[in-house]
């Protein structure tokens, strides 16, 4: 079995207010075989939640508007049905207090996004759901 058929109905969704950024990781991710949706803000990622989709993995961005990432990993720590989706955070603060918190709120990863290229990316969501 290839690696795209492993990751075939496996969906990932991405938080992130940067188009651009979204747009990138979603062409790679689909490359993969992944099946993505997008999140514009925090805000729209927990609208989507709550509508009834339901990633294998978010990728989550903290600075965003409405609802920053901080806030979404709590509000879906605090939801039963919501809390084992392994969340890994992707993004450019860097600050070892910002890595801490993300860390002690349940993300399973924190990852800069100017130290991972889209395949670093690639390989650790792969890790977490395969």
């Amino acid at each position: 079995m290839t690696q795209e058929e492993q990751n075939e109905k496996k969906m990932i969704m991405i938080a992130e207010d940067d188009a651009f950024i979204g747009d990138i990781y979603e062409v790679k991710l689909k490359d993969a075989g992944f099946d993505v949706v997008l999140a514009n803000n925090g805000r729209d990622a927990i609208e989507k939640l709550e509508s009834g989709v339901r990633p294998h993995i978010i990728l989550l961005d903290i600075v965003m508007p409405y609802m920053d990432g901080f806030d979404v990993l709590e509000a879906i720590n605090n939801r039963e049905e919501w809390k084992e989706i392994p969340i890994v955070l992707l993004t450019n603060l860097s600050q070892k207090e910002d890595v801490d918190r993300g860390m002690s709120l349940g993300a399973k990863d924190y990852l800069i996004k100017s130290h991972f290229t889209p395949t670093e990316v690639l390989s650790k969501v792969e890790k977490y759901i395969l």
